[in-house]
């Protein structure tokens, strides 16, 4: 049996109205793209990124589409359905922009289409030691190196962005063996997942975001890291002055922020509180248009750049 793919095109405007009448006919699994909603998206995050992919941005400029799919079987008798409704939306609700209520089709086959994206991932090698695996997958032959396992459907951090694995990379050179590590803007965990497989003996992740915490805890799980190892919480330890308090006791030997310049540049005068007398402080997620910006908040917070490294726009900062 086949899936089919139908691409119904419309307007912004008209996008929850026309979902709704979708829904009412009896179709479900709608997946929605709604132009309007990832430029609000853009707007309302910018302090929290440097750089839109200017080909997703081109792809979602004026694009406003909802798909659904049908089973091969009954196709023809939904398909004359839904253009028979498509046809009677602008008479009915005049007043609302439908924008044009175009279709599209196209075949998927029989597998599981919600995760047939998985298909395309593989094994990811970082560095000389550390190997990404999707965790839905066996990996026979690990080629000698240590093996991160990681949820790849969630869009906390994957390994595949250049700023993470130059973070990677460097942990590969900073642990020797028993560190403590903290992981500022921890997302999915893999910073902290690194650390430990390396050695490390505890880590702790903090992230703004009430899902990290779940989310990292889960990874650190799977990779055979409990609570005596590994610690996430959720909060903002610029504004949570308690919780910084308690997360700076004993201090850490590698502080880690692989988030965005313009945070690294808020973070930077609370980091020291954080490290050891020796500790190192790493961070990336730099543009290179933005890295003497982060310098200078290097050096007002009493710390000194040691290391510098570059992938394409982006830089990774060593400081201690």
């Amino acid at each position: 049996m086949q899936w089919i793919e139908v691409t119904v095109r419309t307007a912004s405007a008209g996008i929850e109205l026309l979902c709704a009448e979708l829904t009412d006919a009896g179709f479900d699994s709608l997946v929605i793209d709604d132009s309007e909603e990832f430029a609000d998206f853009l707007e309302e995050s910018k302090d929290y990124w440097d750089y839109v992919d200017e080909a997703l941005a081109k792809k979602m400029q004026d694009r406003s589409q909802v798909r659904l799919y049908l089973s091969e079987e009954t196709a023809q008798e939904e398909l004359a359905a839904l253009r028979a409704l498509l046809q009677e939306l602008p008479a009915r609700y005049p007043a609302c922009d439908f924008g044009a209520l175009t279709i599209a089709l196209e075949n998927v086959p029989q597998e599981d289409w919600e995760n047939s994206w998985k298909k395309n991932y593989r094994p990811l090698p970082v560095g000389e030691r550390l190997l990404v695996v999707p965790q839905w997958m066996t990996v026979d032959d690990l080629g000698g190196r240590l093996p991160i396992y990681l949820d790849l459907g969630l869009t906390f951090g994957t390994g595949e962005h250049a700023s993470t694995q130059m973070c990677m990379r460097t942990l590969e050179t900073l642990v020797k063996g028993g560190e403590r590590v903290a992981d500022l803007g921890s997302g999915s965990g893999i910073l902290s997942v690194c650390a430990l497989r390396l050695g490390a003996a505890s880590a702790v992740g903090v992230d703004v975001d009430p899902a990290a915490e779940h989310i990292a805890r889960e990874n650190a799980a799977r990779n055979g890291f409990g609570e005596d190892r590994f610690y996430a919480c959720t909060g903002n330890v610029l504004k949570d002055t308690a919780l910084m308090e308690s997360l700076c006791i004993g201090g850490y030997d590698i502080v880690c922020a692989n988030i965005v310049a313009g945070v690294i540049v808020s973070l930077v005068p609370v980091v020291p509180r954080f490290l050891k007398p020796n500790g190192v402080f790493l961070c990336s997620g730099i543009l290179n248009s933005r890295e003497a910006e982060v310098r200078q908040a290097i050096e007002r917070a009493g710390l000194t750049v040691i290391r510098r490294v570059q992938v394409e726009q982006w830089c990774c900062l060593l400081a201690k």
